[in-house]
């Protein structure tokens, strides 16, 4: 693998445009986007769209994302709606084709005094969603902007998807992940990359369940026998939860929260237990679920009726010999460009976790190095956003050459499903 004089003229394509691409970004940011902000998410979504429609020639859609069901901490049933995730489709014709994903939410409710982005005397730029990801969607927009300045673009076909709900689970974006992936050759995935560079590379899979205790109300005095306390019957059930810990290896279960009650005089007749699962594979994966609806259809005491809500919304994403394989490319093509890429294991979950499972071998922290995410501390380096663009941009070229040979990593990672 060489950087040749045409990969280097897209490589000076996204050098060229760094305040455009930093300053994007920022503005992006100022607009808050928290994945219960409808308003804002889908200010955001119009933003994104018009900025695709002036940087690329591709089909430009909104793809209407079906609602699920929430489970609220009374155990009432109710559906959530989410915005349009964003299509951009260039070439679907092309011989090998390219996954890009990310997502235009973030953690921060429209409520939060995190709002605006400001430099640090260090020179970092401190800002909600700098890191995670807008800075990471506007290094995809430059290096596919990049990309098709370069003569070898046509031999790929590329779909970019940026989700609304990628912080509370990809509920809504979940089947069309998985329908990219299943299609696709190669995935890359725009969560920050960690501060000193480093990338994902193994990752957990992780589940989010709900347990809603059913039991029956009654004074507190006069009839405390007749009543079926849901608020016990959840303690029980989140004891028994917790102690599925260090009986599986790999597999960690934090019961979060639980939610329901009633006044001091009452016995509580309803209570739900909000707990997630963290497993290393599928064989954790299997038996962690099969113990939750195990103790989900056995109810602690007589008189409770118990409903089990949720399951696996990230499956495992081991480090098999197709991510192993373009791991090592990836880090190659990052040395020619004079950036040391490891990668290091995560507990984290993300995008990536779905487009493995549906068969696609992805790298999925391709965005700019940063930290502190999910608080009001996060921060992105601005030298990294022409950094990681250029990263990609050269990884595009190395597939439309055939020196990354995305289809043989498919075929590698499809014997392991």
């Amino acid at each position: 693998m060489r950087i040749l004089p045409d990969d280097q003229a897209a490589l000076d394509h996204v050098a060229a445009r760094e305040t455009e691409i930093i300053d994007r970004a920022i503005r992006w940011c100022d607009l808050n986007s928290g994945s219960r902000n409808l308003e804002g998410l889908n200010r955001q979504l119009e933003g994104l769209e018009a900025e695709a429609r002036r940087t690329l020639s591709c089909r430009i859609e909104r793809v209407p994302l079906a609602d699920t069901i929430e489970v609220g901490d009374t155990g009432i049933l109710t559906p959530q709606t989410y915005p349009p995730a964003l299509r951009l489709t260039m070439r679907p014709e092309a011989p090998t084709q390219v996954v890009l994903t990310g997502h235009y939410d973030t953690v921060y409710p429209a409520s939060s005094p995190f709002q605006t982005v400001t430099r640090r005397a260090d020179g970092a730029l401190h800002g909600p969603g700098i890191a995670d990801m807008k800075g990471g969607i506007s290094v995809i927009l430059a290096a596919l902007e990049a990309f098709e300045t370069h003569p070898a673009r046509d031999a790929v076909g590329w779909t970019v998807l940026l989700s609304p709900d990628e912080e509370i689970g990809s509920l809504g974006s979940g089947p069309v992940l998985a329908e990219l992936g299943a299609h696709g050759h190669l995935g890359l995935t725009y969560e920050p990359a960690m501060p000193d560079g480093a990338l994902a590379g193994a990752r957990k899979g992780s589940a989010n369940w709900r347990i809603i205790v059913r039991g029956r109300a009654a004074h507190a005095g006069r009839a405390f026998e007749e009543g079926r306390n849901a608020v016990a019957g959840a303690a029980m059930i989140a004891t028994e939860l917790h102690g599925l810990n260090g009986r599986h290896g790999g597999v960690t279960v934090n019961v979060a929260r639980i939610s329901g009650g009633a006044p001091l005089n009452v016995v509580a007749d309803t209570a739900v237990v909000h707990f997630n699962a963290r497993v290393p594979d599928k064989a954790a994966a299997d038996w962690v679920a099969s113990q939750v609806s195990r103790i989900a259809t056995e109810p602690p005491f007589e008189g409770l009726v118990l409903e089990l809500h949720g399951g696996f919304t990230r499956p495992p994403k081991p480090a098999d010999a197709s991510q192993r394989a373009l791991m090592e490319v990836v880090a190659e093509a990052g040395a020619l460009l004079g950036q040391e890429i490891v990668f290091k294991p995560s507990g984290g979950v993300c995008e990536g976790n779905n487009l493995h499972a549906a068969g696609l071998p992805n790298i999925d922290t391709l965005g700019v190095r940063g930290g502190d995410i999910h608080s009001e501390a996060e921060f992105a380096w601005p030298e990294s956003f022409v950094e990681r663009a250029q990263l990609s941009t050269f990884i595009l070229t190395k597939i439309a050459s055939g020196e990354i040979d995305a289809p043989a990593l498919k075929r590698l990672r499809l014997e392991t499903l």
